[in-house]
């Protein structure tokens, strides 16, 4: 049985929890973080007895992360990064560079390789002095970090109804395309349907996301059985994979546009699916000038990226 302290959890509890889980041993954690392994071990334990939870199981020297474990990570992480945002802020006040000169945003991952360094590299013309940070991950993830103010604004497709500390607008909207490789048989259809995919190897984006419940049920209502190839999460690497000939993608047009440098050929998907993408900010929070012209900045970008 675990008996609270009391103490609460603090800083230095999280960061044990993140290099445990990154390290995999107290030795290499101690290592880590410049502590010695009974200042790990100390740490963690005050803070399994704090969440009255076992966060790793013992296993012959290693230590083995509890689905609890996994599951606080995340919040923990956030919590760290709100942190190293005071701290990096203390700092900048302190050099001159001050918040209005700081723009921090959020990005997802697929848009890290070809449009985040255009995006930039545009920016930079009128804005030189200003120091940017940049995030990619999930649109949920970019979400929570722009509700905690961690980052100044976020690019995420739009999946629901939003939450009450967010302002989103609307900047592009998709259409679900088939993306193969170059010559590939099914390039000869203006359009491809779940009919001219019976038998296709299919590469996927992860199944928990509302875009692909709604695929699933088209092909359930077409009676085509899906061949997935290959799961993945990440929009980039759904067209790499299909670049190089290992099954078909189907994706948003958006993201699709943004990888047509790839030898890869682009065809509309019937019956055809929505995407809406859009800036989420926190509701209420004035923008600094720097950070909205970033965002006018993006506008730019996402337009010359969708043109034919």
């Amino acid at each position: 049985m675990f008996e609270r302290t009391g103490g609460g959890v603090n800083f230095r509890q999280l960061e044990v929890l993140r290099t445990l889980l990154a390290t995999g041993s107290t030795i290499a954690a101690a290592k880590t973080m410049g502590l010695s392994q009974s200042g790990v071990s100390r740490l963690l334990q005050q803070l399994e007895e704090e969440l009255s939870l076992t966060l790793f199981a013992r296993d012959k020297g290693r230590l083995i992360a509890t689905p609890e474990a996994m599951k606080l990570a995340e919040d923990a992480e956030h919590i760290l990064l709100g942190i190293d945002r005071f701290t990096n802020l203390a700092q900048d006040l302190r050099s001159g560079a001050v918040g209005p000169e700081v723009v921090r945003i959020g990005l997802p991952n697929s848009m890290s390789e070809t449009f985040a360094p255009a995006m930039l590299a545009d920016y930079a013309k009128d804005f030189p002095g200003v120091r940017v940070e940049t995030f990619f991950d999930t649109t949920v993830a970019i979400a929570r970090l722009v509700e905690q103010r961690i980052i100044d604004f976020g690019f995420l497709r739009y999946e629901g109804q939003l939450s009450a500390g967010l302002e989103m607008q609307p900047v592009a909207t998709g259409l679900s395309v088939c993306v193969m490789e170059k010559g590939h048989a099914l390039s000869q259809h203006e359009t491809v349907t779940p009919k001219e995919l019976r038998g296709v190897p299919l590469i996927l984006i992860g199944r928990r996301r509302p875009t692909r419940v709604m695929l699933d049920e088209i092909f359930r209502k077409a009676g085509v059985p899906q061949k997935v190839k290959i799961e993945t999460h990440s929009n980039s690497s759904a067209c790499a994979y299909a670049a190089y000939g290992l099954g078909v993608a189907i994706i948003s047009s958006f993201f699709a546009n943004l990888h047509r440098h790839l030898p890869i050929e682009i065809r509309p998907f019937s019956p055809h699916l929505t995407q809406d993408f859009g800036v989420a900010t926190a509701a209420g929070v004035p923008l600094s000038l720097a950070a909205q012209a970033m965002i006018d900045c993006l506008k730019r970008q996402v337009a010359a990226s969708q043109q034919p």
